[in-house]
């Protein structure tokens, strides 16, 4: 029986992670689902954004799905944004953003590409410090995690067919921790033997990656970067699969995994009964191939999306029809799942 630890976290989360884990009982109705507490409201009400016990869950699970977080603009004592915090604290070393071309939503319809982000380290390790009056952010890049995250690359590119894996980076003006890394990422391509599987290794530079994101997106296949222009450009891919309103991602370590929506918790509609929930369903479907190898009824999860997209829900100008509620769209995915 799968155990699944949910974490709706805070606005729109509350809202879009019901209807996923709807769809996921629907397509395996012996998933054993286990609450847990993290976010901006969890701070409020407890005094941290991440309780041990929630940590444990997860832990004890091996799988988890989480909503979104509302994070305050300033700096609030005490507090450490619950995504940062489950990644690091659960060794979630890698962040997979798949970017498909979605039926009547995408520009285009030949995307089809994966940002994997390293996940913990990079300028969002948390080490900033004030100097009088100038601010100082640590950027940390080390051997073991741009090794690990570029064995992970290869790996993935290998299991999703990919023929071209790309390293990105600014070595140029970061010679020392770009070029760490981007060795790193080339030696663990060479070790794991990628380039005999049929996958070419090339490199760009992360400007030049992000022009040809824009351009030609369809030549891409598995794209390797470190954790701020991971994030960056994953958000910007998200423009071909129809926004960032409708991209999934999974954070990935060694035998545990935690699948989010991309979209942040969008106060100013959380309430409504209008928010989309087909990042959610199609992170939970990460959540079954990667983690619960099961890649036949991820299939089924992803192809009722697909299908609803393409012949059931109203599309206006390459967007859902403005009108439609959460629960219409989570109702059209579980009749095509059906």
């Amino acid at each position: 029986m799968p155990d699944l630890c949910v974490i709706e976290g805070d606005g729109i989360g509350q809202e879009v992670i019901p209807a996923a884990v709807s769809v996921l009982r629907a397509a395996m109705p012996d998933l054993h689902v286990l609450p847990a507490a993290a976010g901006w409201e969890c701070f409020q009400q407890r005094g941290v954004s991440v309780p041990p016990e929630t940590l444990q869950a997860v832990r004890d699970c091996r799988a988890a799905l989480f909503g979104a977080v509302s994070s305050p603009s300033h700096r609030v004592e005490g507090y450490r944004s619950a995504i940062l915090t489950l990644r690091q604290e659960l060794d979630l070393y890698a962040n997979l953003r798949p970017v498909r071309s979605l039926p009547r939503l995408s520009p285009r319809s030949d995307v089809d590409l994966l940002i994997v982000r390293e996940n913990t380290e990079g300028l969002y390790s948390g080490r900033e410090r004030l100097e009088g009056d100038t601010a100082v952010a640590e950027r940390v890049i080390t051997r073991r995690a741009s090794t690990r995250i570029g064995r992970a690359a290869c790996r993935l590119a290998r299991s999703c067919g990919a023929t071209r894996l790309t390293i990105v980076h600014k070595a140029n003006i970061l010679p020392l921790t770009d070029g760490l890394f981007r060795d790193s990422v080339r030696k663990a391509a060479c070790e794991t033997g990628v380039e005999s599987g049929g996958v070419s290794v090339d490199e760009l530079l992360v400007d030049t990656a992000a022009n040809q994101l824009v351009s030609q997106p369809q030549r891409f296949g598995v794209l390797v970067t470190t954790n701020l222009f991971g994030d960056i450009l994953s958000d910007l891919a998200a423009h071909w699969c129809g926004g960032m309103g409708l991209a999934p991602s999974l954070n990935l370590g060694d035998g545990i995994a935690l699948a989010e929506p991309v979209h942040g918790s969008a106060p100013d509609i959380a309430g409504k009964g209008i928010a989309n929930p087909i990042a959610a369903v199609l992170s939970a479907a990460l959540l079954v191939h990667h983690v619960w190898n099961l890649p036949h009824i991820a299939d089924r999860i992803e192809n009722a999306v697909r299908t609803a997209l393409e012949f059931d829900l109203p599309v206006v100008e390459n967007r859902l029809a403005p009108d439609l509620t959460t629960d219409a769209i989570t109702r059209a995915i579980l009749a095509r799942l059906a």
